[in-house]
């Protein structure tokens, strides 16, 4: 190891600069400020290069990241980049927003050690960023073109990943997508200061250049059938995303000013990129002067109150059911958003939205938690007579996401869903109950991470792939058959 590693016995965890908390209030900019060379190939240096390497192994991608830790250590950072994108089609976006705290970096050796994680994330977006400066990302150029074409259906993080692997293999890859720019939620629903927008937009700009084929505005069961595409394409891959939000049961959720999260964070992005969004410039999604009250405790959540924050709320107040050690969204995040002033209501039940037309506050009750139930969870419980008022002007609902009816909007009674309403798949082959018709990410996990998706999409590929050649075998048994008769 040339004495570049195991530097965690000396050297302590740092991460990148991070930007004053007033100074992040005003804008929309990453909070953090890019590693130096020497600060990344150190805190590279600290990993330990274990046995079992329990980062790799809790990496849904199953990054080799003890392997690009060395050699940024070593500042071979070609053959870093190199290593790290042959697992991961957008490291440096999962860099920027993976919830490292509950994968590789929750589970560094050094880290249950004691001695503080070694900062993976911050390199690997460091190492891919200098990727880019020195035009080491290369669109994918495949050895020889193939007839076939793949028509996907999303261009979210499933699809591109899949888009990108089929194109290596030579297919001819048609994304086709309902909104007007390539990324899905990675473009209209992650907020600029956890990933800025020219991150994706270059993607897209690679995958053209790749031979990825986009057709945009084009919302399937509207603009074009599925039965259409599956005659147009040699095999399907649905890779959409789950946008249906979950509502709540509760009086007042009809008063106006309670609105759905991702509607809030779609008109700031929207705005954000330049767009005209006549919702946000009349106030309806623009939290600017206001006390809003954002409900829930997943990622979605803490992309709401920090963007409330940096409308220029007049607070912003957080409800959730369980506590900090309880919620479901990265620790990180709830971190930085104390930082930026937001103050969290643990333990918080909303029972009641008040108001007369509008709403105006949020009636919530105390809660504690019981017994764990069958997945290990302490089940919330109400204290009776524990009922509180927050003062609210906009209540913002992040309670999760469901899919949408699928097989009605395809017009594709035969499509089957599960129980939950995602696509049914057999999970060896990735194929739906019809035939060539695929099916990856959160579609068929329910909402989830990036980096999932992105997993879903590599194996997506590799299946289409092998399809395409069981058909290919097939087709010439057929052929050598007829000819024998």
């Amino acid at each position: 190891m040339g004495g570049k590693m195991l530097k965690f016995v000396e050297l302590g965890e740092r991460r990148p600069d991070k930007r004053a908390a007033e100074a992040r209030r005003a804008d929309f900019g990453e909070i953090y400020q890019p590693f130096d060379p020497e600060a990344a190939a150190a805190q590279a240096g600290r990993c330990s290069q274990c046995g079992v390497p329990f980062c790799q192994v809790h990496c849904p991608l199953q990054n080799n990241i003890p392997d690009w830790l060395m050699l940024t250590a070593e500042g071979r950072l070609e053959e870093a980049y190199e290593l790290s994108q042959s697992t991961n089609n957008f490291p440096e976006i999962c860099g920027r927003i993976c919830p490292q705290d509950r994968l590789c970096e929750g589970n560094c050796v050094i880290e249950q050690a004691g001695h503080g994680t070694v900062t993976i994330g911050s390199v690997e977006t460091y190492i891919t960023e200098i990727a880019w400066q020195r035009g080491w990302v290369k669109p994918v150029k495949p050895r020889r073109e193939r007839a076939e074409s793949i028509g996907i259906v999303g261009a979210g993080p499933a699809g591109l990943a899949a888009a990108e692997e089929l194109r290596r293999r030579g297919y001819q890859a048609h994304v086709y997508d309902r909104y007007d720019r390539v990324g899905g939620l990675l473009i209209y629903g992650i907020p600029n200061f956890k990933l800025d927008k020219e991150v994706v937009t270059r993607r897209a700009e690679l995958l053209v250049e790749s031979g990825v084929i986009f057709h945009l505005n084009c919302e399937i069961g509207t603009d074009v059938t599925l039965e259409e595409l599956r005659e147009r394409h040699d095999a399907i891959l649905i890779a959409g995303g789950v946008y249906r939000a979950r509502d709540i049961k509760a009086p007042g959720v009809g008063l106006d000013n309670v609105i759905p999260a991702l509607d809030f964070l779609i008109a700031s992005n929207r705005k954000g990129l330049g767009d005209a969004v006549p919702a946000f410039d009349s106030g309806a999604l623009n939290a600017a002067g206001r006390n809003v009250v954002v409900i829930g405790g997943g990622d979605t959540a803490m992309d709401c109150v920090r963007t409330a924050v940096r409308q220029g709320a007049a607070s912003v107040k957080c409800l959730y059911r369980r506590d900090r050690e309880n919620m479901p969204g990265s620790r990180r995040e709830v971190s930085h958003a104390e930082e930026e002033g937001v103050e969290f209501v643990w333990l918080s039940a909303p029972e009641a939205f008040l108001g007369d037309g509008t709403v105006k506050a949020v009636r919530a009750q105390q809660v504690y938690l019981g017994v764990p139930d069958a997945t290990g969870r302490q089940v919330p419980q109400l204290i009776e007579g524990s009922s509180f008022s927050v003062e609210a002007d906009l209540a913002i609902k992040a309670l999760g996401f469901d899919p949408d009816d699928l097989p009605g909007h395809f017009d594709a009674p035969d499509l089957a869903v599960t129980r939950w309403g995602t696509l049914k798949i057999d999970h060896r082959s990735m194929r739906t109950s019809l035939d060539g018709v695929f099916a990856a990410g959160d579609i068929v996990r329910g909402a989830s991470l990036v980096v999932w998706a992105i997993r879903d999409g590599r194996d997506a590929a590799a299946r289409i792939h092998d399809y395409i050649a069981a058909q290919q075998a097939k087709g010439a048994g057929l052929g050598a058959s007829v000819a024998a008769e």
